[in-house]
């Protein structure tokens, strides 16, 4: 059964249609590339799927579940965890202080030590040496860790990553394109939606793209990256091939 379904979703802004008619499947442990021109629907659909937005058609099922219309709170609750492009944390508390402020809403940590699971967490993204730190004078690097540390901290069983990547260095995003990949080792689904491609080539097993809110490709990295449709999408730019 697949974790996360989305049957004709479709989501309005007055005459803009943002999503329009986007289907899919994703199983469980996949990591998936969301990728598409600025303003194609990507944080849309997030923000339908994690209940900011409600659509105005279609259904979202995250593990069998009807989800559709939810609050956020709630698909916190439920196990739906995801980060945003620009980071807000709590300026006036530690790493540590956003961590657990992120554990303790959750509610999905029943019987744990939430003092653990902090500790765990910013092992888990490799920042446990700052836990002690204030956020005035943090490099976007750490910022970047934080917010998946407290994405991270909810307990998600699917894992929505909204550029998670970007202003990072290569040698940055390497690094954290390995800490991706050891939290879908322990079994959480994640979709990224990034515009650092040659990321998104090299850690998606499968890549979906949209584009005025249509999802207009999903398949291999290599499969996209030789779409006509898809190079077309992007004003004729060449994207990079898997292996690339």
């Amino acid at each position: 059964m697949a974790l996360l379904e989305v049957s004709n979703l479709t989501k309005r802004f007055g005459g803009l249609i943002a999503l329009n008619n986007v289907s899919f499947k994703i199983e469980k442990g996949a990591i998936v590339g969301l990728i598409g021109p600025n303003g194609s629907g990507k944080t849309t659909l997030f923000n339908v799927v994690t209940g900011f937005y409600h659509p105005v058609h279609g259904k979202i099922l995250v593990d069998g579940r009807d989800i559709t219309g939810i609050s956020p709170p709630r698909a916190c609750h439920l196990g739906i965890g995801r980060t945003f492009q620009i980071v807000k944390p709590f300026a006036s508390m530690s790493v540590r202080e956003n961590v657990l402020t992120a554990a303790t809403f959750s509610r999905r940590w029943h019987g744990h030590n939430l003092d653990e699971v902090c500790r765990d967490v910013l092992q888990k993204v490799k920042i446990e040496k700052l836990a002690d730190s204030f956020i005035a004078g943090l490099p976007i690097q750490v910022r970047k860790r934080l917010e998946l540390a407290r994405a991270l901290a909810t307990n998600p069983i699917l894992l929505l990553l909204d550029e998670v990547l970007a202003g990072l260095n290569p040698k940055e995003v390497d690094d954290a394109l390995a800490i991706i990949r050891e939290i879908a080792q322990t079994g959480v689904t994640i979709i990224m939606v990034e515009h650092v491609m040659r990321a998104i080539m090299a850690i998606s097993e499968r890549v979906m793209v949209l584009h005025h809110g249509q999802l207009i490709a999903d398949g291999t990295a290599r499969e996209v990256s030789q779409s006509k449709e898809v190079a077309e999408a992007y004003l004729g730019a060449r994207l990079p091939n898997a292996s690339g």
